[in-house]
């Protein structure tokens, strides 16, 4: 019996392929959905709301004139800072107001795999309250859910079961298949912004441009030797003063590696999102490695980090908080 279902699973496996290198385009250009985590900001904790609101101008602002659709993830706890509900609400909302799309990281950042199946659910009930209403406001619906630090389960009963829960809520989970770590870039971006340190943030800007293409060459390579193309890409960023002054050059990058900027919708309408996804585990990861992973084919050599980064983040007295 054994026998008989992992040949079944192998056979479903391969027409789950096959289908999707029949109904995958080879576009003669890359495509790709930006979506941003953490609002209203990530260092909410640390910033006043006026601070806040100047940081989300200024982001929102270079996003809308570069026509690039968002999806921007919340945590509501930051909208609760005594003194300033209003105003941080104000920069959430200014998010709909250019247009763009807000859905759901949980109340407070939390993770399946640390906090209970129970909890989590609570979390993302808890997390919901005014984002809907922003939403209803501009006659949208609340549709998608972010995991944090992408945690999806540490099993695949709790896995499935946080799934279904999501699906009886109305949500997709949002995947990510691009992230260059901007939030460990963030924190001592920050820092040295503070400390008008301007040639270490132009260090910290080249570093992070750098190792984004390293990325993105690294994924490129083995989405195509996986599945056989290059799927439309889910691209993971935050809510920070790093992407506010410079996700310019950023997109910058991104178009000359060929990317057109899509909606996360059309991203994940691509029919390798519809793959077998068996993926658990302590850590979480993205979707390109859910897949790898799922079919035996664990990713190597994966571009490491700049270590002399993660040196100064623990150097700081906080820590930046993880996608």
């Amino acid at each position: 019996m054994d026998a008989f279902i992992r040949r079944s699973h192998l056979i479903m496996l391969l027409v789950s392929i096959t289908a999707v290198q029949l109904q995958a385009q080879n576009p003669s250009h890359r495509q790709l959905a930006v979506t941003i985590d953490d609002l209203p900001a990530a260092d909410a904790s640390f910033m006043s709301a006026s601070e806040i609101l100047e940081m989300t101008t200024k982001l929102l602002g270079t996003l809308r004139a570069q026509k690039v659709p968002i999806v921007g993830f919340v945590n509501e706890r930051k909208l609760y800072k005594f003194g300033e509900i209003d105003d941080r609400i104000k920069a959430l909302n200014m998010w709909l107001d250019y247009g763009f799309e807000l859905g759901n990281h949980t109340f407070s950042h939390a993770s399946l795999n640390r906090v209970g199946l129970k909890q989590w659910e609570e979390e993302i009930v808890r997390g919901e309250t005014v984002t809907r209403m922003l939403l209803g406001q501009h006659n949208l619906q609340l549709r998608y859910f972010r995991h944090p630090y992408l945690d999806t389960g540490r099993d695949l009963e709790t896995r499935r079961q946080a799934e279904a829960f999501l699906v009886e809520r109305g949500y997709r989970i949002a995947a990510v298949t691009m992230d260059a770590w901007d939030w460990m870039y963030a924190g001592v971006y920050e820092d040295a912004r503070r400390r008008s340190d301007t040639a270490l943030e132009q260090q910290l800007l080249g570093s992070y441009l750098s190792y984004t293409g390293e990325v993105f060459g690294y994924y490129e390579k083995l989405s195509k030797d996986l599945i056989g193309y290059e799927p439309k890409q889910v691209l993971l960023l935050h809510a920070n003063w790093l992407e506010a002054d410079h996700i310019g050059e950023l997109l910058e990058l991104l178009r000359g590696r060929g990317y057109e900027f899509v909606s996360l919708e059309d991203a994940q309408n691509d029919p390798a999102y519809a793959m077998p996804d068996l993926y658990v585990g302590e850590e979480g990861t993205n979707w390109i490695d859910h897949w790898a992973i799922t079919r035996g084919h664990p990713p190597a050599n994966a571009p490491g980090f700049p270590q002399w980064v993660v040196d100064r983040s623990k150097a700081l007295p906080r820590r930046p908080t993880q996608p």
